[in-house]
């Protein structure tokens, strides 16, 4: 008798992956890692690196755009009331975004404050218009 899943991941389970993954991540490379308690944080994990500084993270899932060259995440959230919308940024409440993309099945530790307040990506390819400034290659961030 095997064991089998329910099938499609909706947005709560993929967000639980991504959460595990980084968290498996961050442990393999050396850090303490530690889960706030309650859930009402605008962070998910902190993380302790070897000079004893602690660091708040925001996990997020990322994905690649249709052409497959960049990596694509949400760097705020939907605050939804009614049927207003307003999206909520992390400046402030966190240092880092840690991205895991499952189709590449990598982790990637961005600082928040170098990125755009509502999404931002990660080149997973140079542009092809050879432009040297302006866009974060996402090897530059891999755990």
């Amino acid at each position: 008798m095997g064991l089998l899943g329910k099938g499609r991941h909706d947005s709560n389970i993929k967000g639980h992956i991504s959460e595990a993954a980084i968290t498996t991540r961050l442990l393999q490379a050396g850090y303490v890692v530690l889960t706030p308690y309650g859930g009402s944080q605008r962070y998910d994990l902190v993380i302790e690196d070897a000079d004893g500084q602690f660091w708040r993270i925001q996990c997020k899932s990322a994905w690649i755009d249709e052409d497959g060259t960049v990596l694509k995440f949400d760097t705020a959230n939907h605050n939804v009331t009614g049927t207003k919308r307003d999206w909520r940024h992390y400046r402030g409440q966190c240092e880092y975004f840690a991205l895991y993309s499952a189709e590449l099945d990598k982790v990637y530790l961005v600082p928040v404050d170098e990125v755009g307040t509502t999404r931002a990506h990660l080149r997973l390819t140079p542009p092809k218009n050879k432009n040297q400034y302006g866009y974060r290659m996402a090897s530059d961030y891999e755990l």
